[in-house]
């Protein structure tokens, strides 16, 4: 059973900042390094060089390389309050006295704070916000452990990996459902994150590092804890995401899964805790379905039976996309009705309440959200879904323009402004409390196309 005991920040103390609850904005995922290649996948451990894995790590140069990362992630601040400028300011006194107690074998990482995330779907993702500090010093020990054990990885796993993206994994889907692999073995993990064990992670780890150094310090990091109002929770599973390490660690985790069914032979693509495995029959995604709980039994992880299944590849979800065959039996790519209907819901949430913005206001706050959606369902090959969603969006930014003019007298004039029709802007100004129906008639001839590219408004089509 888990233990709760009340804990202030000794850190926080000796900086001599004050407490205060922390920002709470969502942590960048500090994970990912520059994109970088790898050749190959090799199996041997990992050898420290003459000063040890771990001094390799606190060298200026790496430390100078991460703190620059975690700066431009922009995190919030951790249990002890402090934001990256205070940080900064504590380090310059106090990281002679830190570095001696990492490489001592003293050092003991604050526990991280519990932030919850809604999901799409209503649920919350718990998050633990490790503390700057702790965050720096995850953050070197990835940029030197990554390149020693990535190339050890499958390439099958695509997942928080330097040079590696999901739509990659999408694209080997894609690749084995043409082949004629139509039936998916899709296998999520339940709470993965939260269940990892830490005695079967480290011995995984052990395998591919021999630096005593490294191991003690990340198991620390394990056991760290989790703070929830002011309540720090001990946990002896599970690694909190929102760390650097967590990603690493987690595929370090996973890649027993991997090889074994690299050795049978298989087809599939992982990233992250979902699993995709293409079979040519459901009786032989039965029977691999049954394999993997026992593979992942032995990592004392559990399937999720609610999201996982044996069925048709073709329209089922992976990484936001959908499968779909066109003319020719050529198999292509589509964004699953899901994703869809985040992004819909999310666009709401941006412009549901103004706050005095102007249209073009509305569209600068839009336009990040709607380029990296984009960018990323770019292998989409649907023009027309891209071409409602244009229509849709724009219908709705009509719409908050008619709200923001509100009354007939004000919309009259503004249409006029704009060059509008006498007529047009009679007839729209008569209908002025009829947002959504009056948005996408007579108003498309003012609020054109061209009026939304000269916003800077981003199209799909």
């Amino acid at each position: 059973m888990s233990k709760a005991m009340r804990q202030m920040s000794a850190r926080a103390e000796r900086a001599g900042v004050a407490r205060g609850e922390a920002v709470r904005d969502p942590v960048s995922d500090e994970a990912c390094g520059p994109p970088r290649e790898h050749q190959g996948t090799g199996s041997a451990k990992t050898k420290a060089g003459p000063g040890g894995l771990l001094e390799a790590a606190l060298t200026r140069e790496n430390l100078q390389a991460a703190w620059k990362r975690v700066k431009a992630n922009k995190g919030a601040a951790g249990v002890d309050g402090l934001d990256i400028e205070q940080t900064a300011r504590m380090l310059q006194t106090s990281w002679p006295q830190i570095r001696q107690e990492l490489l001592a074998g003293r050092y003991r990482p604050e526990p991280v704070r519990r932030v919850m995330i809604p999901k799409p779907d209503g649920s919350q993702r718990e998050l633990g916000i490790p503390t700057v500090l702790d965050r720096l010093i995850q953050q070197a020990l990835l940029q030197v452990l990554q390149p020693l054990i990535d190339p050890t990885f499958s390439e099958h796993s695509h997942g928080f990996r330097p040079g590696r993206r999901a739509t990659d994994a999408v694209k080997a889907a894609r690749a084995y459902v043409q082949s004629g692999k139509r039936v998916v073995v899709d296998v999520d993990l339940a709470k993965f994150f939260d269940r990892v064990n830490h005695d079967i992670l480290m011995e995984r780890l052990k395998r591919r590092i021999e630096d005593a150094g490294v191991i003690r310090l990340i198991r620390s990091y394990l056991n760290a804890g989790i703070m929830d109002g002011g309540v720090v929770i001990e946990r002896h599973q599970g690694t909190p995401q929102g760390g650097p390490l967590s990603p690493l660690l987690a595929n370090v985790l996973l890649d027993d899964v991997d090889k074994a069914l690299e050795a049978r032979g298989y087809s599939f693509a992982r990233y992250a805790d979902d699993c995709n495995v293409y079979v040519g029959s459901k009786k032989a995604g039965e029977r691999v379905m049954a394999w993997l709980r026992k593979l992942y039994g032995e990592l004392r992880l559990e399937i999720n039976e609610v999201k996982s299944a044996v069925c048709s590849a073709l329209g089922r979800k992976f990484l936001g996309y959908a499968l779909w065959v066109a003319k020719g039996r050529e198999v292509k790519c589509a964004v699953a009705e899901k994703a869809l209907c985040n992004f819909k819901a999310r666009i709401r949430q941006l412009t549901r309440r103004s706050g005095g913005r102007s249209i073009a206001q509305v569209v600068d706050r839009l336009r990040p959200y709607l380029l990296g959606w984009k960018a990323y369902f770019g292998m989409a090959q649907t023009p027309g879904v891209w071409r409602k969603l244009d229509e849709w969006l724009r219908h709705r930014l009509r719409a908050i323009q008619l709200k923001h003019w509100k009354r007939p007298g004000p919309i009259y004039r503004e249409l006029k402004v704009l060059g509008a029709a006498e007529s047009v802007a009679r007839q729209v100004a008569v209908n002025s409390r009829r947002w959504w129906r009056n948005s996408n008639r007579l108003l498309k001839t003012v609020l054109t196309i061209a009026y939304f590219d000269r916003l800077g408004l981003p199209r799909f089509s």
